[in-house]
């Protein structure tokens, strides 16, 4: 049904005639729990139900991703033959960019502001979530280098033969 556009989805119910709004019921449910406004509701379609931006099923989709590459990533390493040039970090633990940075290994291969410099005009198109215009308001110029550096990246491996880093 997904493949074929026709999953029973608010989207294509309304298409059909079969309902009055093609708002998404999840989000819907989410902001009523939340007693927060139902205004501007998303449309409803199997994309949006599968991802994280649904807000009734961001929970869901997200233990998903994370259980999946917590198998992959434990997997590679697994692999791994013992001549392998690859170092894989966040194993056992999540670690933000800037803990990661303050190793050893990840200085030899830039420095935080050489990182930092590159990493801004990626930064800046990142969208502002609802939940953190305020902080973006109080100071614009820091809260997307502040972002960066509090990132959890799902794994992290490091070549440093050839001063790469993989995240």
């Amino acid at each position: 049904m997904a493949v074929a556009g026709n999953t029973p989805t608010a989207n294509f119910l309304t298409k059909i005639g079969k309902m009055q709004s093609a708002g998404c019921r999840l989000c819907r449910i989410a902001r009523e729990a939340r007693d927060e406004s139902n205004d501007g509701l998303a449309a409803e379609t199997h994309g949006r139900i599968n991802s994280a931006g649904c807000e009734g099923m961001a929970t869901t989709v997200t233990g998903a991703h994370h259980s999946i590459w917590r198998h992959l990533y434990d997997s590679m390493h697994a692999a791994q033959k013992p001549k392998s040039k690859l170092k894989f970090f966040t194993l056992d633990k999540e670690s933000n960019m800037s803990t990661l940075w303050r190793r050893e290994e990840f200085l030899k291969i830039c420095s935080k502001t050489e990182l930092a410099e590159k990493a801004q005009d990626t930064e800046v198109t990142t969208p502002v979530k609802k939940s953190q215009e305020a902080r973006y308001n109080l100071d614009p110029e820091s809260f997307f280098v502040n972002c960066f550096w509090g990132r959890r990246p799902d794994g992290v491996a490091i070549n440093e033969a050839l001063q790469i880093v993989y995240i």
